[in-house]
C-alpha cells in the first residue's frame, strides 16, 4: 500500500470503459481515502497489472481489448496476481453470470446500477479479508496449514490458494467433522457485513476442491446435501 502522511492507502485499479461510471467509482473511492488508477481497456489493464502492484481490482465484465473474464483467467494464472482481490462490476447481473464470474476467480460481484455506498463497503470488506493477519500452525495428518505465511502444503506440495479459499479451509479444519451451513460460512469467512450470496460459498468450495484434488485431497471437503459442508480428517 502507498503511504501518504504516515497513513497507508490501498491502491485500487478500476477497469471500466464507461467513462461516467468509471468516474463515479473513482470519486467515491477517493473520497473514502483510496488511491485509484483508471483504465478502460483490458489489454492496457493487463500491462498495468504486469508492471505495477495494486491492492484490489474493480473489473467490468464487458470491456474492449481483452474481455473481463479473459483478464480474470489471466490474473489467476499469474503468481503476482493470484491472490489479488477482484470485485466484478457489470450490467450482467443474472445469477448464472455472477456464478460464472465467481467460478473464474472473482471474489465478489456487484451488478449495475449500484449504490456507491455499497460499492465502498464491498471494497472495504475485500481489503479487510485480504490483509488479515494470522499466527498459528495446525493441520490434519494430510493437510498442513501455516497461518502466518498463509501457506497450505500436502505431503510437501504447496497449494495455490487465494485468501478466501485459505480462510474457508482454515475455518473448516479448525472444527473437523462439524457441518457448516452456507450461511454460517458466509458469516465466518466473508463476514457478517459482506453483501454476498450463499452461492458464492459453493463457487469458492469448488475452486478449493479443485486445488485440493491436484494433491489427492479433493474429498476432504464433503457436501452435506441440503445443509452445507464439512471437513473430514484422515481420508
Amino acid at each position: 500500500m502507498t503511504t501518504v502522511g504516515g497513513v497507508s492507502k490501498a491502491h485500487i485499479l478500476i477497469v471500466e470503459d464507461d467513462a461516467p461510471i468509471a468516474r463515479l467509482i473513482d470519486i467515491h473511492l477517493q473520497n473514502a481515502g483510496y488511491q485509484t488508477t483508471l483504465c478502460g481497456d483490458g489489454l492496457d489493464a493487463q500491462l498495468l497489472l504486469k508492471n505495477n502492484t495494486y491492492n484490489l481490482l474493480i473489473l467490468d465484465r464487458m470491456i474492449p481489448g481483452k474481455r473481463g473474464l479473459d483478464l480474470l483467467r489471466w490474473l489467476r494464472s499469474e503468481e503476482k496476481t493470484l491472490v489479488l482481490p477482484v470485485l466484478m462490476v457489470t450490467a450482467l447481473s443474472m445469477t448464472g453470470e455472477r456464478i460464472r464470474g465467481l467460478n473464474e476467480g472473482a471474489d465478489d460481484y456487484l451488478g449495475k446500477p449500484f449504490e456507491p455506498d455499497e460499492l465502498v463497503a464491498r471494497v472495504a470488506a475485500l481489503l479487510r479479508r485480504s490483509t488479515s493477519v494470522v499466527t498459528e500452525t495446525f493441520g490434519s495428518q494430510a493437510i498442513q496449514m501455516d497461518e502466518e505465511s498463509m501457506e497450505v502444503k500436502v505431503s510437501g506440495q504447496l497449494l495455490s490458494l487465494r485468501p478466501l479459499e485459505f480462510k474457508l479451509l482454515q475455518t473448516m479444519m479448525q472444527k473437523p467433522g462439524r457441518v457448516f451451513s452456507r450461511e454460517q460460512l458466509l458469516d465466518l469467512v466473508w463476514g457478517i457485513d459482506a453483501f454476498v450470496e450463499e452461492r458464492t460459498v459453493d463457487a469458492t468450495v469448488k475452486r478449493l476442491r479443485k486445488e485440493l484434488s491436484r494433491v489427492g485431497q479433493g474429498d476432504s471437503i464433503k457436501t452435506i446435501r441440503g445443509v452445507g459442508y464439512r471437513f473430514q480428517e484422515d481420508i
